[in-house]
């Protein structure tokens, strides 16, 4: 397995109506629920591996903890961006932050990427490869949408993800 900590991914979602609160379940508001918040911080602790696991192997998530701190209205872009800080035998441990891009002066996001969701994967020497969801805009630089000060902080937390055999965690499942 080459996974050591560094490696990082970042995905972007265009909040939508089906990636509110109201419409999951999670409350009575059209803003981004925080369970999609959540999917997006594990879509993107995958994405930061996947390139980088054994055939046969994937992970699966055990833990999270996260603040969910500014509500994301419905057409937001979203960036969320996973690291892998820590690396103990099969259990991998990532940080990730997600910010708020500003909008532009329609009202959309400046910079929207095309689709619903984006990620991409950076390697510790910095190379970056597409994984999952549609192609993605922009560069997966560590400071991104830290860079642009006028993007805002949405959530942050840690993921723990275990690395598993696949065929044997499905088996294990069925039982």
């Amino acid at each position: 397995m080459g996974l050591a900590p560094g490696l990082r991914a970042t995905v972007r979602l265009i909040v939508t109506d089906t990636d509110t609160a109201a419409q999951i379940g999670s409350g009575d508001v059209s803003v981004l629920a925080t369970p999609r918040l959540l999917a997006l911080a594990e879509a993107a602790a995958v994405a930061a591996i996947t390139p980088n696991l054994e055939p046969g192997l994937t992970s699966v998530g055990t833990a999270v903890s996260m603040e969910h701190k500014r509500a994301s209205p419905v057409g937001a872009e979203v960036v969320v961006e996973a690291e892998l800080t820590e690396v103990e035998g099969r259990r991998l441990v990532f940080s990730f932050i997600a910010w708020q891009k500003p909008r532009d002066d329609s009202g959309g996001t400046s910079g929207a990427p095309t689709g619903s969701t984006a990620a991409r994967s950076e390697t510790a020497s910095g190379s970056e490869t597409a994984s999952g969801g549609t192609a993605a805009t922009g560069s997966a630089t560590a400071g991104g949408a830290e860079d642009d000060d006028q993007s805002v902080v949405v959530g942050a937390g840690t993921v723990e993800r275990v690395v598993v055999d696949r065929e044997r965690f499905v088996a294990g499942a069925r039982r």
